[in-house]
């Protein structure tokens, strides 16, 4: 990366951070599954870009991030505290990465994965993170991700059309 600093910041902590997500959250639900349709314009169904991101805001649940490259805002994030308990099929989930985008002009530069293990260190628990299947570069950038922070320590499955690591980042990382 050059030398240039990631960080992660709270997105509440200033309204230009939030104005900025807004700015670019089309462009996000653009990548999500490029042309398999997966993902309506949301105005077709009634819904509006910042009534969602709202809806971030202001549920005491979801910490929405920032992840800023340098000074400059180079994409968010959007953690989700889990509200499931263990079953004897299913174990406890903490969190969940709910969104996750870095820009278009500063991908490819480590951002996204540096981004990704200073949230994952900052939210210890037992992580679920899900990619649909056929969103081949998130799927590629999660394996490579999840696998290099747990040093291979996870399960991956693969459900109706989702992959799914879970994982412990609470657990210390042998050196």
């Amino acid at each position: 990366m050059g030398g240039v600093t990631v960080s992660v910041r709270d997105a509440r902590a200033t309204p230009a951070d939030r104005l900025w997500i807004q700015s670019v959250y089309r462009e996000y639900l653009d990548d999500l599954n490029p042309g398999t349709g997966l993902f309506p314009r949301l105005p077709e169904f009634g819904h509006r870009e910042p009534d969602q991101i709202a809806h971030w805001f202001g549920d005491p649940n979801t910490y929405p991030l920032v992840i800023v490259r340098g000074t400059e805002a180079a994409g968010f994030v959007r953690v989700l505290r889990a509200q499931s308990s263990a079953s004897a099929t299913q174990p406890r989930i903490d969190y969940r990465m709910a969104e996750f985008f870095v820009a278009r002009p500063r991908r490819r530069l480590g951002v996204g994965a540096t981004a990704a293990q200073l949230i994952l260190s900052r939210f210890a628990g037992r992580w679920e993170i899900t990619e649909y299947l056929r969103n081949t570069g998130a799927v590629n950038f999660w394996r490579r991700v999840v696998a290099s922070y747990t040093l291979g320590v996870y399960q991956e499955r693969i459900v109706n059309g989702e992959v799914r690591q879970v994982f412990d980042s609470a657990k210390p990382r042998p050196a």
